[in-house]
């Protein structure tokens, strides 16, 4: 709509705030309990929402159970008809998106209409694209290799890119065939039930799509242990992965799980530093330095850390930290009183540790007063074994770690109990792909990338299982079944 922030949440979100969305209508809770959604910008609460618990999980899950038997038999046609429609739904949608996530989680307003939001279409184009030629079926020999949907999914996603992961779980879950039940980020709610006002516009049959709002620990561990969920799709921390995974392990059910991240970016010698430096503190700082995968660890030549460190910090300083209505502004405030507190306790364990600060340090920035506003920072002489280079800050921290010579640097940058990301930056394409080769991680990114959301998008080690985005995503919402026989040896 392109109205102010007020107005707009007024005009809709405050008809749904209460309710969840369950078997095509909008529901009261069965468990209702209220938690504040709060702007980070004033720290202050600017609504409310209804979390539910396990009765309104056992709603919702009986009706997706209870539509799974037609819709896993819809055809191909069908599925890019709903789709295509879904879409086009969504794309009336985004500006209010975008200003919906501005408020909740505090993105510029700006970038969450081309980042945040722009995934959503990037990402059903891209699904649309997939299912138009996916082989559900081939024979192989004697034998025919079927695919067919898993059945009922429980999707739970997070606050920080909280539109992308809706629509990269929901959307191969439609192509599937699959009926699901969303539990959406208690921290960032409101753009979900934006999607869900979405998915019933688009006419999606009753109870193929559910959302239950709700707290991890009560709704997301309801639907990871319900016995008539027969896949968890989770994206989060890995501490609450595990406990997602541990819930599942009851009923044997497939989990999916893309979790942290603590992505090493190694630039080699050949590379030319003053432009591989600058994008790699400004791609890394991008979204209040809030993504699992972004490239926190910068790993340098040691006779070269003092001019890395004089191009960081004017990168850094570069970054403009401000109201998330600003036309200038870079990056708004962090998501939450607790992710702030978090991401300072890490800073003075940088410090405290012995790191350089080459720019920012604790407290907010000088023009800022309250809010949940990171001071843009970044430390040099960090060691693999400090703090800030072992856990997962998740703000617009940059650690920059010397290495001796590039076995010393692969050794460290595999040296983390992650293996989301990894980037190379070398001036020689050829070297690079060799440096990538032996990266232990999901992604690595060769001299800095355009997203790719063909590409599978997940982890190695802690950082998860599984994988998401295009062909690969279709893949995971699947059962493979073989029909040995089916033609005549």
């Amino acid at each position: 709509m392109g109205c102010g922030l007020d107005g707009y949440l007024e005009e809709y979100s405050m008809e749904h705030e209460r309710q969840h969305y369950v078997n095509g209508a909008w529901v009261d809770p069965l468990q209702p309990s209220l938690v504040d959604v709060v702007d980070p910008s004033t720290e202050e609460a600017f609504t409310k929402i209804a979390v539910g618990g396990p009765k309104d999980v056992d709603r919702a899950v009986a009706a997706a159970r209870a539509a799974f038997p037609s819709f896993s038999r819809t055809s191909r046609k069908e599925r890019l008809d709903l789709l295509r429609a879904i879409l086009s739904e969504y794309n009336k949608r985004r500006q209010d998106i975008a200003e919906t996530l501005a408020r909740e989680m505090g993105a510029p307003v700006k970038f969450a209409l081309q980042a945040q939001s722009g995934t959503g279409t990037a990402h059903l184009t891209r699904m649309i694209e997939v299912l138009e030629n996916y082989k559900f079926e081939y024979v192989e020999g004697s034998t025919l290799i079927a695919r067919e949907p898993i059945g009922v999914v429980g999707l739970i996603t997070p606050w920080n890119w909280p539109i992308n992961q809706i629509v990269c779980k929901v959307a191969p879950g439609i192509a599937a065939g699959c009926t699901m039940v969303l539990k959406p980020s208690e921290v960032a709610p409101l753009n979900a039930i934006i999607w869900s006002e979405v998915m019933h516009a688009a006419g999606v049959p009753a109870g193929v799509y559910n959302m239950v709002q709700g707290e991890g620990a009560v709704v997301g561990g309801a639907m990871s242990a319900h016995p008539d969920i027969d896949m968890m799709s989770f994206t989060g921390s890995t501490r609450a992965g595990i406990l997602v995974a541990q819930a599942a392990a009851t009923t044997v059910k497939r989990v999916s799980q893309e979790l942290g991240g603590k992505s090493a970016n190694i630039l080699l010698p050949d590379v030319d530093f003053q432009t591989a430096v600058t994008k790699g503190v400004l791609g890394m700082m991008g979204n209040s330095g809030q993504s699992c995968n972004a490239p926190t660890r910068m790993f340098v030549p040691a006779d070269r850390q003092d001019e890395v460190k004089a191009i960081a910090k004017a990168a850094a300083e570069r970054v403009v930290v401000g109201g998330v209505n600003d036309a200038g502004t870079t990056i708004g405030p962090v998501v939450s009183e607790v992710q702030y507190n978090k991401i300072q306790r890490l800073i003075q364990a940088g410090i405290d540790e012995g790191a350089e600060v080459v720019t920012g340090g604790p407290g907010r920035p000088e023009n800022l007063n309250r809010g949940y506003f990171v001071r843009p920072t970044v430390f040099a002489g960090v060691r693999n074994d400090m703090t800030i280079a072992r856990e997962e800050i998740f703000g617009p921290v940059l650690s920059i770690l010397p290495y001796k010579d590039e076995a010393d640097a692969v050794r460290l940058a595999n040296d983390t109990i992650y293996g989301l990301a990894a980037y190379v930056q070398s001036g020689d394409l050829q070297h690079a792909r060799r440096v990538a080769a032996e990266m232990r991680a999901g992604n690595v990114f060769v001299n800095y990338p355009a997203s790719d959301t063909a590409a599978p998008f997940g982890g190695y080690k802690q950082s998860g299982n599984g994988r998401e985005y295009g062909k690969w995503a279709l893949d995971e919402f699947m059962e493979i079944k073989a029909v040995i026989g089916y033609e005549a040896a």
